[in-house]
This record gives structure tokens, sequence and C-alpha cells, in this order.
């Protein structure tokens, strides 16, 4: 686009921006150095824009400070109207999936493959404490009052202006907070979904989303997926082209197990496409802000749907609080749907948790945290895919994440993965077996490791006994 053109959609967006309150009267806009990274454009540009919302009375510029939205703006926008083979599954996918659960849920075990950190070593546990004391002495009806969805305006509005990191322009009132992310692709499908249908998965896929599909009636398809570049779009619209899906779930950045990201233009297609086929696309996204290059984070497929079908799931389970089970979901034109299944489903989160977050996210020290664990895990991650390369049998694969804490190993053909599980966990150690990834039970030979624990003897140790196992089971 023509530097006029990207200079009057910035001025649309952050009048909107405005308008929607999602940055309110007093707040500071980015600096002109931020919002070049933000939106990718000359800093020219971001001046223009600036100078032409302060012309309009939306902002205004205070010396040796910044930019600041005016405390008594003559919004011209009330709010943003943008909104933005198959199978049935077998209950043995749901019973692997429980011994996996319950193995990682003993403490006498140590886990080669959780998702997300345990213990303080990578939360600011001791800032989020201290917050939610002061919360507690200052707003004692946070334990007594009861929370209704969509949940706290507060939590709502960070959200939002995160969203802008990622392309997306948001208001708080299209974002609906939720128990995790897991709550959030739950509503989503049963949002877009009527027993029966079909969904696109990605293979491998995140695990939980094959016994989620089961629960709900749901046929599965398998769509191919790339270490590197993600799920195949192409396949995708030859499905979509057959008039064979309900809805695509896919992790369009640091997909979980792979650790793959689409890049730019798939994911640009794959909003053309669910606009084009009027089919939802569920963004499932609770790694994306783990993104190693975390200075510019990839754009949200969400950032490129201009007509609403695509629902944005993410949490802060993997990066700030995975007990807090805090998670958001902008379901785009299915708003009202979502918020009806969530009303008669769960209710609201806890306040005082939805609270504290708030909090932290106002004080300004995310970002700082994140470039911290990305730091941790992409140095931890080049230490394992070490390790692995070093003591796993000869002819054993991984995958080189973009993000994230997690590493796809591909064993020689014949090792049985499930086998090794209940070998390691006799000794006590865990790992999650690779057929959990794919509803046809697909990937036997595979398995996923973590990275996101302190690397200590205890773990080493076990990380080693586990590629001792895999060596001895080779054909």
């Amino acid at each position: 686009m023509s530097e006029e053109t990207l200079y009057m959609q910035l001025v649309r967006e952050w009048t909107e921006l405005i308008g929607a309150g999602t940055v309110r009267p007093g707040e500071r806009l980015p600096s002109v150095r931020k919002a070049c990274a933000l939106h990718k454009v000359s800093p020219s540009t971001v001046l223009a824009t600036y100078r032409t919302l302060e012309e309009r009375g939306l902002i205004e510029a205070r010396p040796q400070s910044g930019f600041y939205v005016r405390a008594k703006a003559a919004l011209p926008l009330p709010r943003m109207g943008r909104r933005s083979e198959a199978l049935n599954m077998e209950d043995a996918a749901t019973d692997q999936l429980e011994q996996v659960m319950a193995a990682q849920s003993r403490p006498d075990v140590i886990d080669l493959s959780l998702a997300s950190p345990r213990g303080s070593d990578f939360y600011p546990t001791t800032r989020l404490k201290a917050i939610m004391g002061q919360l507690l002495r200052r707003h004692p009806e946070l334990t007594t009052d009861y929370p209704f969805p969509p949940g706290s305006e507060r939590l709502r509005r960070q959200i939002a202006q995160r969203g802008l990191s990622r392309g997306c322009v948001m208001a708080p009132g299209d974002i609906i907070v939720t128990n995790g992310c897991s709550e959030a692709l739950q509503l989503a499908l049963r949002a877009v979904c009527k027993p029966g249908d079909t969904v696109a998965l990605e293979s491998p896929t995140y695990f939980a989303l094959i016994p989620l599909a089961q629960s709900l009636g749901l046929t599965v398809i398998e769509v191919p997926t790339h270490p590197s570049n993600g799920v195949s779009v192409d396949a995708i619209e030859l499905l979509l082209s057959e008039q064979r899906l309900a809805a695509i779930v896919v992790q369009p950045v640091v997909q979980n197990p792979l650790g793959a990201t689409m890049p730019l233009e798939a994911r640009q297609r794959l909003a053309r496409l669910a606009s084009e086929y009027k089919v939802a696309v569920i963004e499932d996204a609770p790694h994306a802000e783990l993104y190693y290059d975390g200075v510019s984070l990839p754009e949200a497929v969400r950032a490129f749907d201009e007509d609403g079908w695509v629902l944005l799931c993410s949490s802060f389970s993997k990066t700030l609080a995975p007990g807090f089970r805090i998670g958001w979901i902008a379901p785009g034109r299915f708003l009202h749907r979502v918020l009806q299944l969530k009303i008669a489903g769960s209710l609201g989160q806890p306040g005082l948790l939805e609270e504290t977050l708030a909090s932290y996210l106002e004080g300004g020290s995310y970002e700082p945290h994140l470039r911290f664990i990305r730091r941790q895990f992409m140095g931890q991650m080049t230490r394992l895919r070490g390790e692995v390369a070093a003591r796993f049998p000869e002819g054993t694969r991984a995958s080189s994440p973009s993000g994230g804490c997690l590493l796809w190993v591909e064993l020689p053909k014949g090792i049985d993965t499930l086998a090794l599980f209940r070998q390691g966990l006799a000794e006590g150690i865990t790992v999650a077996p690779g057929a959990l990834y794919s509803a046809r039970g697909r990937y036997s030979h595979c398995v996923r490791l973590s990275c996101c624990y302190p690397w200590s003897d205890a773990y080493e140790r076990a990380l080693n006994r586990f590629a001792e196992l895999a060596r001895q089971a080779v054909p």
C-alpha cells in the first residue's frame, strides 16, 4: 500500500480504538519508534497519523512526553463496526490422554513433555502475589461479588490493547474472558458447529482438541501440517471447495506440538478463504507471544479478517499464570452466541484473579517478562535439541520451533512411543507419545518433549534415560 493509504488506515484504526474505549482518555499512545515497529510503517507515516488525530481533537501532544488521548475527545465514531478422509473418534484417544495426564499429576514423576512450566522460576509470582494482596485490602468485595461474563473490563481492555501487537483492532466489548484457552476453544466449536458436522484439524494437532471434538459429536478431517510452515492452506481450500467443513481449527503461530509458524501470505490467504466460503476459522493462539523473535510478533489470522469469520482464542496460562486459568476469546460475528453459551455454561471467572492480571498488565512489566521467558526457552531449546542429536537413536529427527518450549521428535520407524511412555513411567519419567496428536493414531514413532523446566541434574538424567530406552527399542 502507498504511504497515503497506510496513513489513512492507521487514522481509521486509532479512531476506532479510541471510540471503542480500547485506549481511554489520558492513556499514552505508543512512541513513534514503537508505533513504527508495531505497524511496520515509516516514522513519517506515524507522525502524519498522530497529527491528523490531534487535528480531529482525539489526542494531544505533551512536550517531552508523547501523545495522549484527550480527556474530552470529540469522537466521530460511536463504536467500531469491524468484525472483524473424515472419521469418528474412538475412546482409545481419550483413554491414552487420561493416562498421560494422570502421570503428569504424580509428584514422583519427572515430566519431560508438559507445555507449561511448574514453579515460580519462569513466572512473576512475587509481583502477582503483591498485587493480589493490595486488591484484597482495597476491594474486599472481589471475594464476595459474583462475577458474570464477559469478564473484567480492565482485563479486556488490556487484552484489546495487546492485540495491536499482532495486528488486531479490537474493543473490550469484542472479548469474552474464559476459563483458560480450553474453554475458549470449546465455546468456539459449540458456537459454529452442531453434532455431526466436520471440522478440520492440523496433523499433528494439540491433543486435547481430539477428545473435545469427540465430546461434541463432531467428525474430524486431519490436514497435513509442515514442521516449519504450518498447516497446508492448499488442502484446506480443497476441502472448502468440496463443502465438507463447518470449521477449521488452527494454531498459525508457534503451533503445538511442532512449533511451526505459517508464512504471512498463508495467514492472509486463510482469512480470505474463511470469508469467501463463510466458514469459521478458530485461531488457537496460547503460544503466540512466545515467538522467539519477539521484537515484532507475527500478525494473527484475525488481523486480516474483515467479516468476523475468525474466532481468536488465547490465554495467559503459557506466559504468566497457569494456575489462574484465565483465557479469552474474540469471537467476531459469533459474539452473541458465544456469550449465550458462556452464561449457560460456566458463568464468570474469579474476579480477584482477573483484576490481578489486569493490574499487572497495566503496570508495564509484561513485555520485559515475555522477553525473559523467551530467552530462557530459546537457550534451553538449543540445549535440548543438542541432547536429542547426541543421545537419541541414529536416524532421529527433531523440529526447529519458531517459539515456545515444545520439541517434536521423530524416532526411527518401528519404535512405539506409547510403549516407551509406559516403560518410562515405571521409572518415574513421563513423555507425551505421538499417537495422542492424531485422531487416527498416527505418529506412533514420535514424541513431544519440553524444555520449560530449570535444567537440573534430575531433568538431564531423566532425558538421558529416556534416550537410552529409545535406543534399546530400535528394531
